[in-house]
């Protein structure tokens, strides 16, 4: 019961810490406008903890990661999971700071995310690789998550009037 809870959690990390930051910043009163706090918490924990994870399991699991996947192991998972570390890192540091940073940190997070759900669907289409890793629940949250964190950050540039975002 619990390796199959722990299981359950960690195929699906990404979207029950999606769900995570959902809840957290609708129940926190942090100063700041809303907007900001779920901007916040979705750049910390979705894409911030989701980054170091996958970037853990690229670099010290790569079997595992390449099977969950569908690939074969490669050396370039080490590539991949620092730039998912460097990633993780920049959006959990923008927790913190302003909505600059936190531009930046979407900007950046949503260039790799977005390319990797391409990259996803262009294994879907041209291989027939449905594997969970490729086809399930981090396709959909390359999605979800960046889509997620560049409306926010719209909608909280134009409440502040910053012309430059």
């Amino acid at each position: 019961m619990i390796a199959s809870t722990i299981s359950f959690l960690l195929q699906n990390l990404p979207a029950v810490l999606f769900l995570l930051a959902l809840l957290i910043a609708a129940a926190t009163r942090r100063d700041g406008p809303a907007v900001e706090r779920f901007l916040s918490w979705i750049l910390l924990l979705p894409i911030g903890v989701t980054g170091l994870w996958a970037g853990a399991f690229h670099i010290f699991l790569p079997k595992t990661a390449a099977a969950l996947i569908g690939w074969q192991v490669s050396p370039f998972q080490f590539e991949v999971g620092m730039a998912d570390f460097a990633i993780g890192v920049t959006a959990c540091i923008a927790f913190w700071r302003d909505l600059s940073f936190k531009a930046a940190s979407v900007c950046a997070a949503s260039v790799f995310l977005l390319g990797d759900a391409i990259g996803h669907m262009r294994e879907m289409v041209m291989t027939g690789n449905f594997a969970p890793g490729n086809a399930g629940v981090p396709f959909y949250m390359d999605i979800i998550g960046p889509l997620s964190a560049i409306a926010l950050l719209f909608v909280a540039s134009r409440r502040e009037n910053v012309p430059n975002l």
